[in-house]
């Protein structure tokens, strides 16, 4: 039986250019999804928006297919363009009291904290919970219940590639009465994910990673009772209920999720976007995690194998996409800038090397990549 990989070798170029290892950071589009751009971009060069009409429908199939890859509604599905948008439609859509508190993990990527952090001089808390130990879902569950307006967490975290368990988090947000917001920006494309099952508030995830789209475009889920609870700070002729009635001097905010898109979309990315998704999708998340998980079981033994100390932690390692490593005695800085000039696409992240393999990774990159290391070491 073909493996994904080898079913989709010819949508990804990449692997026969360089050892690409680094799609936890911004991933390689398939080759359809570069194709899909190029011609809009001629059809653009040719008859200018002539066929705008069209466009749009592109747009409207990418939102069926985040929705669907999210277990959301697609009035749920507002198009933005990055995560730390979408985080900042919430951390100021808000009715914050002082002393509110904010809970996130000390593990997040700058955007998911930094955000949070901006609302102290409104007098909100923001506290940070360890994810060192053996349980890191126990301990942000025993600082959930000693009370929280908000917990705003990462699926994944981006550089020890921890997973976290969202159905259990989500849980005691429920019986807390908190909300519950997952950055799932490291999970969406490569994990199922779905939004009822961990019972979010809020997602949202660019589309450049996993989701194996362009930068710039990616998606805020906001669950449907919340979307006219979240005060709005952005305005413009997209977010209204009657789009494009211009001249109308009556408004009102759109009634499901487009009310957070100001202004004009991001056609050209919603091209790649909307193929890339589609790619997935056709698929199926099932077996692209199942894919990903074995390729970082087969760098997990040949890591070691070489002496490497693993840093993703066991209870992740394999439920994820990455795996952050370190060799004892070596600068992990200076290794991973020797990797990048011997053509290993990688990333430098918490301390250590870090190694992001998609579905369409083959083994023979893998190894290729792991002889590279060991020559370097």
């Amino acid at each position: 039986m073909n493996s994904p990989a080898s079913d989709y070798q010819h949508e990804f170029p990449v692997n026969e250019q360089c050892v690409y290892l680094n799609h936890a950071a911004v991933a390689p589009w398939p080759l359809s999804a570069s194709k899909a751009v190029a011609e809009f971009a001629m059809e653009n060069a040719h008859r200018g928006a002539s066929d705008y009409p069209r466009w749009l429908t592109v747009e409207n199939r990418l939102r069926e297919n985040l929705a669907t890859l999210t277990g959301a509604d697609r009035a749920e599905i507002a198009l933005v363009k990055n995560t730390s948008e979408a985080l900042s439609f919430v951390a100021y859509g808000i009715d914050w009291q002082p002393g509110d508190t904010v809970l996130i993990s000390d593990e997040e990527f700058p955007s998911n904290r930094i955000v949070w952090e901006s609302l102290q001089n409104q007098g909100v808390i923001v506290r940070e919970v360890s994810l060192s130990g053996d349980d890191p879902d126990a301990a942000l569950i025993a600082a959930i219940r000693e009370g929280a307006r908000l917990v705003s967490i990462s699926a994944v975290q981006y550089a020890s590639g921890t997973r976290m368990n969202l159905n259990a988090i989500g849980a005691a947000c429920r019986a807390t009465d908190t909300l519950f917001c997952v950055d799932a920006i490291q999970t969406v494309g490569i994990n199922p994910f779905d939004v009822r099952a961990c019972g979010c508030d809020f997602a949202m995830a660019d589309g450049h990673k996993w989701l194996l789209g362009a930068e710039g475009l990616g998606f805020f889920y906001i669950r449907k009772p919340l979307i006219n609870a979240l005060k709005l700070n952005e305005y413009g002729w997209h977010m209204v209920e009657k789009m494009g009635d211009y001249s109308t001097k009556e408004w009102q905010p759109a009634s499901d999720a487009r009310r957070f898109e100001c202004g004009s979309p991001n056609i050209l990315a919603a091209h790649a976007l909307e193929i890339s998704t589609t790619l997935l999708l056709k698929l199926g998340m099932e077996q692209v995690e199942d894919a990903v998980a074995a390729n970082i079981r087969y760098l997990a033994t040949g890591l070691t194998q070489l002496g490497a100390e693993i840093l993703t932690p066991d209870h992740s390692l394999g439920r994820s996409g990455i795996i952050s490593f370190r060799i004892p005695g070596q600068d992990s800085t200076e290794l991973y800038q020797k990797l990048m000039k011997a053509g290993v696409i990688c990333a430098a992240r918490g301390g250590g090397v870090r190694f992001s393999p998609h579905f369409h990774t083959p083994v023979s990159v893998l190894d290729r990549g792991l002889e590279i290391l060991k020559g370097l070491i």
